[in-house]
């Protein structure tokens, strides 16, 4: 192997990771976000449109996270992220504020944002990967 060719791939592993850090900052922020938008009206009528858009957000997380490291188990540190901000959210503030409240909006939430991420996370670790033909 070159020296050349040994700096590159380095060079590659150092940016799939830094990649890999600010796509699990994408998903903390994501949450944060999401949870913030929940409790949006839209007239008299509850519109938390902020559900679909967190696992839409969520799927494009991981998939750019897989086709940065081509790892499925590291696809999934997004998701490690979002939870971690949902989590956070769900904490009181220091007056006492709470911004995630006993409701069926906020398990919607938590299953919206981690189920369609986790489908897709599924089904690519489950594909067989393609056999190489056999050379006789």
């Amino acid at each position: 192997m070159a020296v050349g060719t040994a700096a590159k791939l380095e060079h590659t592993d150092v940016l799939a990771r830094v990649t890999l850090a600010l796509l699990v900052f994408d998903g903390f922020l994501c949450a944060v976000l999401a949870v913030l938008f929940l409790p949006m009206y839209l007239g008299a009528t509850p519109f938390p449109v902020s559900i679909l858009v967190a696992g839409a957000v969520n799927v494009a997380l991981v998939i750019a996270a897989r086709s940065a490291t081509g790892r499925v188990g590291s696809a999934a540190l997004p998701l490690v992220g979002w939870t971690a901000g949902f989590l956070l959210c769900m904490l009181g503030g220091p007056g006492g504020d709470i911004l995630l409240l006993a409701s069926a909006w906020t398990l919607l939430l938590f299953l919206g944002g981690l189920i369609s991420p986790a489908a897709y996370l599924w089904k690519v670790g489950s594909a067989v990967p393609p056999t190489s033909p056999v050379s006789a």
